[in-house]
């Protein structure tokens, strides 16, 4: 029988996940687990020691690493089989997995875990759903199936829906970029357009150059494409030109993935001058420039800046959009814009990777942005998302300490956050969800997953007064981190 649970020191200095691995380490070493005994989930075991979530599973993190506990996805957490040579209740084959998935599943089990479901969701990119114009996308779609039929139930083709990819031409060229139906290719978001993207210029082995920090997900399609990063730092909201000109000049860097306008996470946007330098030197280098444009349809303030695309001559720019952050992300419709030989391989790469996407959703959406529905939801997007970074800025200078910074976007989704040095944001997170609000921590947006100060923070789906009462709870933490003067090695100072 096992001994009744221990009490937990909540005092300054002891992090309390440390504490829960450290019991469930002895017991596990004193026999009292046996080797493939299930663990209590981690809401369950939260519950009963009073903590949240995600100290629960910092803990259980922590003896994964040291080979004591194996988890799964749908089935749990297991006192590893190899303490004791015991077999699991339900052994089952486990097929040796290419070395490539084994990095990628590291790198996704090293994300940050987001358990606390009535937190302020300053973390998440994920559209609003109060926003979602479901009523005016449900006429477009009983429209054009009455009007296609089963024409548009077949397959689709690589290209995609050629309607949607004339209205989406369209907006193209109101931006400077000499677009035209045939151009384009439509993509299942912008996830796809980015894998596309990234093979159609690189191989395994090759690396391939991005911003520092950069969206996680590109750093994801890269370990799943047994590609390498080549970082390039971004100082003052734009990446580091000196810098990239002396990757680009190494024959192994094949292309540079960068987001010139309302950059995730930083929310920045470069210069006109700036671009120009940029296609400049990756001209001279002959290496072309995937521009992510995802967030491109969400200004609500300054002055569009011509994209790269659009200053591009040559050719050299693939770009990509998507629908999933200005609509909804479950019609899962973006596009690819290309010339040349770059257009033709997308095609085939495309082909070889599935048989087109959804004719029916593709044909509704091209309803939807031919009749004006598709505008007249961005203006209603684009009054909300400034009203919500109004307020996020407002709280900010508000409430956080001296020496705290932040950017102020004019579009998209998302605002960062440098925190003084002596603050690692991935420890700072299971205490600020423990008051009630969550953020994206900046470790995950660098390639190496090196320690951050900096933070993302999200105006997606947080209402205004959501909004300010997440970042009262933020900088009350950070408030009080900073009074304790500790520093911030890695998740040595996580305390619940």
């Amino acid at each position: 029988m096992r001994a009744a649970k221990p009490r937990l020191d909540r005092r300054p200095g002891l992090p309390v996940y440390r504490q829960i691995a450290q019991r469930l380490r002895g017991e596990i070493e004193r026999g009292e687990r046996a080797p493939g005994e299930r663990l209590p989930t981690i809401r369950a075991l939260a519950e009963e020691l009073g903590v949240h979530r995600d100290t629960v599973a910092l803990a259980y993190d922590d003896l994964a690493r040291e080979g004591l506990v194996e988890s799964t996805v749908g089935r749990g957490s297991f006192v590893s089989a190899s303490n004791g040579g015991a077999s699991t209740p339900a052994p089952v084959f486990e097929a040796p997995l290419a070395p490539v998935v084994t990095r990628l599943l590291a790198f996704a089990r090293s994300r940050p875990r987001y358990a606390a479901d009535d937190a302020v969701p300053l973390h998440a990119l994920l559209p609003d759903p109060a926003l979602y114009p479901v009523d005016g996308f449900r006429r477009c779609l009983d429209r054009v199936l009455r009007q296609g039929g089963e024409d548009l139930l077949r397959y689709g083709g690589p290209q995609g829906f050629a309607g949607l990819r004339e209205a989406l031409a369209g907006r193209l060229r109101e931006t400077g970029v000499a677009a035209d139906a045939d151009s384009l290719v439509l993509t299942q978001g912008a996830s796809e357009g980015i894998t596309l993207a990234l093979r159609l210029f690189a191989e395994p082995g090759d690396a391939v150059a991005v911003e520092e920090p950069t969206y996680h997900n590109v750093l994801a399609a890269l370990i799943g494409l047994g590609l390498r990063a080549a970082p390039i730092p971004v100082r003052d909201g734009e990446p580091d030109l000196a810098a990239l000109e002396r990757e680009l000049a190494r024959g192994e860097v094949r292309c540079f993935y960068t987001m010139p306008t309302f950059h995730n996470p930083l929310g920045t946007s470069t210069s006109l001058s700036h671009r120009r330098a940029l296609l400049t030197l990756a001209a001279r280098a002959g290496k072309p420039v995937i521009e992510d444009a995802y967030e491109m349809d969400l200004r609500y303030a300054g002055r569009p800046t011509a994209p790269l695309a659009a200053l591009d001559g040559s050719g050299l720019v693939v770009q990509l959009f998507s629908f999933s952050k200005s609509l909804f992300p479950g019609v899962r419709v973006g596009s690819v814009f290309a010339r040349g030989g770059a257009l033709d391989g997308l095609l085939a790469l495309k082909e070889s990777a599935d048989l087109g996407g959804s004719l029916v959703l593709q044909a509704a959406l091209a309803d939807f942005v031919t009749r004006g529905d598709y505008d007249r939801h961005l203006a209603k997007l684009r009054r909300t998302l400034c009203a919500r970074r109004d307020a996020l800025l407002a709280a900010l200078a508000a409430e956080m300490p001296v020496g705290v910074r932040w950017t102020t976007p004019e579009g998209g989704h998302q605002v960062w956050v440098e925190l003084p040095d002596e603050i690692e944001t991935r420890d700072l997170l299971p205490e600020a969800a423990s008051r009630g609000v969550l953020f994206a921590p900046g470790y995950q947006f660098h390639h190496d997953g090196r320690p951050s100060s900096g933070l993302r923070l999200s105006i997606a789906i947080a209402d205004e007064e959501s909004i300010r009462r997440g970042v009262s709870a933020l900088a009350a933490v950070v408030k009080e981190r900073l009074a304790r003067g500790m520093r911030g090695g890695r998740a040595d100072s996580v305390y619940v």
